[in-house]
């Protein structure tokens, strides 16, 4: 019979987070996670072999986050077709500071590591395939890069906008998210 799971793997994981916010995912250790845990490196260890899968890990916990609260938005829009690219329009309206710190650490992390980025690659995979069902696949496709590019400039710090600005640019993009632009060519002929 083994041993009973005394720790806590949100509690691991929650020591994850706060390591990562605080020191960044480079200076993430074990030892770290253990003392912030307030638990034994032994125990991290049982769980997570290594620095990548405590991680991965809080990857893989942040993306279960989005997808929840993006899902929890989109059935409050109701059974809208748009409701997958409005609801990802409006998560970005609500992103917290510390969503932003962590992303940004864990885009440092992922930049090096292939196989930490590719839980992040099938969730924007999936993103753009579901926009092809949209009823302006094309706008809808353009507001989500645009929602994309304001989220990660403001990630890395390159600009922040005022509060009001930034909802009005949430809102145009929106705005973009119901237009059936033609594609350069098609409107050249």
């Amino acid at each position: 019979m083994g041993r009973k799971r005394t720790i806590d793997r949100d509690a691991v994981l929650d020591a994850v987070q706060a390591v990562v916010l605080r020191d960044g995912a480079s200076q993430l250790t074990i030892d770290a996670v253990a003392t912030e845990a307030g638990i034994s490196k032994a125990s991290v260890l049982y769980d997570y072999k290594t620095k990548q899968a405590l991680i991965r890990a809080l990857i893989d916990r942040r993306i279960d986050d989005y997808r929840r609260r993006t899902e929890e938005i989109a059935a409050g829009l109701g059974r809208q077709q748009d409701a997958g690219i409005r609801a990802h329009i409006e998560g970005a309206r609500r992103l917290l500071d510390e969503d932003q710190a962590l992303a940004t650490s864990l885009c440092a992390a992922m930049a090096q590591d292939a196989e930490l980025r590719a839980p992040v690659r099938e969730v924007f995979s999936a993103a753009i395939a579901d926009f092809a069902n949209a009823s302006h696949p094309r706008g809808a496709l353009l507001a989500f890069l645009a929602v994309e590019g304001l989220r990660h400039l403001e990630w890395f710090g390159f600009h922040h906008w005022p509060a009001a600005e930034r909802d009005r640019l949430l809102d145009d993009i929106a705005w973009l998210a119901e237009q059936d632009p033609a594609p350069p060519a098609a409107a050249a002929s």
